[in-house]
C-alpha cells in the first residue's frame, strides 16, 4: 500500500477586496485592490502536507466554472492527485468573500459545489480510501458525508483525522471513528460541552492553543507542547498548516508528542508570511527551522482533572 493521505473537504476559491471603508447599506465606495487566492479548509490542509513532500490524494467537488478549473490546475501545481475532484455542471465552484477594512474583515461564504459531496459520491471513493494510510477530514462539507468517509476508512484500517471546523456538534457514532481530533481551544470547549461521554475523546483529542502551544491527552495524563516565537505577520491557515503537518508527521511513524512539536513548528512557519496557503512552509523550510530551533520548546505532563 502506498503511504498516502487522502483529504476529504472543501475546496474555496476566496474572492478577498481590500478598501480604506466598509460600505454602509447603499453606499458605493473605490477599493484598493482585488485577489482571488485559492482556499477551503480541506485544499489548505492537501496544500499543507504536500508542500511537505506527502503524497496527497484530495476528494472534493468544485464547479463546472473557470474557478474550478483554475483551483484543479492550482493543486496539480503541488503534485497532488485531482482525479477525484469532480467538477459538476449544476453548481459553483464554493467561494468566501472578504472585505479587508479598517484592519478587520466581514466574510460571506457560499458553499456552492461542496454542499453536494454526498454520503453516495463517497462511497464512490471507496477504493481510493481504502488504497490510503490516513484520511484527513473537515466540517466545511455535509456531516452526514464525513460520518461515511470516517465509516469507509475504519473499515478498510485506515487512520483517521478529524479537524471539527467550523464547528458543529458531532454524533459519539463520528467521535468512536476517528483516531484524532484537532480542535482549536474555543472548538475544544465547545465539543466537550456538547459530548455526553467525553471519555470517548481520551487520547485522540489535539488541542492547538495558538502563542499557547498544543495540549494533547496520553495515558490519562495531559501533555503540553509549546510554541515557537515568531513575528507574526499572518494567521490565516495556521491551523489548517497545523493540521497537514500533523498528518504527514503521523503518517511517517511519530509519535503525538513529536507529531505536536512539527505540527506546531509548520503552524509557526506560516504564519510569517501572508496568505494561508502561500504562507505553508516546505519540508526544506520547515526542517531548517526545527534545526534552529532545537530545544527551544518545553514539556509539561499533568494528571487529567
Amino acid at each position: 500500500m502506498d503511504r498516502k493521505i487522502t483529504v476529504i473537504g472543501s475546496i474555496n476559491m476566496d474572492l478577498v477586496t481590500q478598501t480604506n471603508i466598509i460600505p454602509k447599506i447603499g453606499e458605493t465606495v473605490m477599493g484598493e485592490a482585488f485577489h482571488t487566492i485559492p482556499g477551503g479548509k480541506g485544499a489548505n490542509q492537501a496544500v499543507a502536507a504536500a508542500r511537505l513532500s506527502a503524497d496527497v490524494n484530495m476528494i472534493g467537488l468544485v464547479g463546472g466554472d473557470a474557478f474550478g478549473e483554475e483551483y484543479i490546475e492550482h493543486l496539480r501545481s503541488f503534485s497532488i492527485n485531482t482525479d477525484n475532484v469532480e467538477p459538476v455542471t449544476h453548481a459553483k465552484t464554493g467561494i468566501a468573500s472578504i472585505i479587508l477594512a479598517e484592519g478587520d474583515n466581514s466574510i460571506i461564504v457560499v458553499t456552492g459545489a461542496n454542499n453536494l459531496l454526498t454520503p453516495e459520491i463517497i462511497n464512490l471513493n471507496e477504493k481510493t480510501i481504502a488504497e490510503s494510510s490516513l484520511v484527513l477530514l473537515q466540517l466545511e462539507i455535509p456531516l452526514e458525508s464525513v460520518i461515511r468517509a470516517a465509516e469507509l476508512a475504519k473499515k478498510h484500517g485506515v487512520k483517521v483525522i478529524l479537524n471539527p471546523a467550523p464547528f458543529q456538534p458531532l454524533p459519539e457514532e463520528l467521535l468512536q471513528l476517528v483516531d484524532y481530533i484537532t480542535p482549536n481551544e474555543y472548538e475544544a470547549e465547545l465539543l466537550l460541552a456538547s459530548t455526553a461521554q467525553p471519555d470517548i475523546l481520551k487520547n485522540k483529542l489535539i488541542i492547538t492553543r495558538g502563542a499557547q502551544g498544543v495540549t494533547f491527552h496520553e495515558n490519562g495524563q495531559m501533555q503540553h507542547v509549546s510554541s515557537y516565537k515568531v513575528e507574526v505577520k499572518d494567521t490565516t491557515g495556521a491551523g489548517d498548516t497545523f493540521n497537514g503537518a500533523f498528518a504527514v508527521a503521523i503518517l511517517e511513524g511519530k509519535t503525538v508528542r513529536e507529531a505536536c512539536e512539527i505540527a506546531a513548528a509548520a503552524g509557526a512557519l506560516s504564519v510569517t508570511k501572508l496568505g494561508a496557503q502561500t504562507g505553508m512552509p516546505t519540508r526544506a523550510e520547515l526542517e531548517a527551522f526545527l534545526a534552529e530551533r532545537k530545544g527551544e520548546q518545553h514539556e509539561e505532563t499533568r494528571d487529567i482533572e
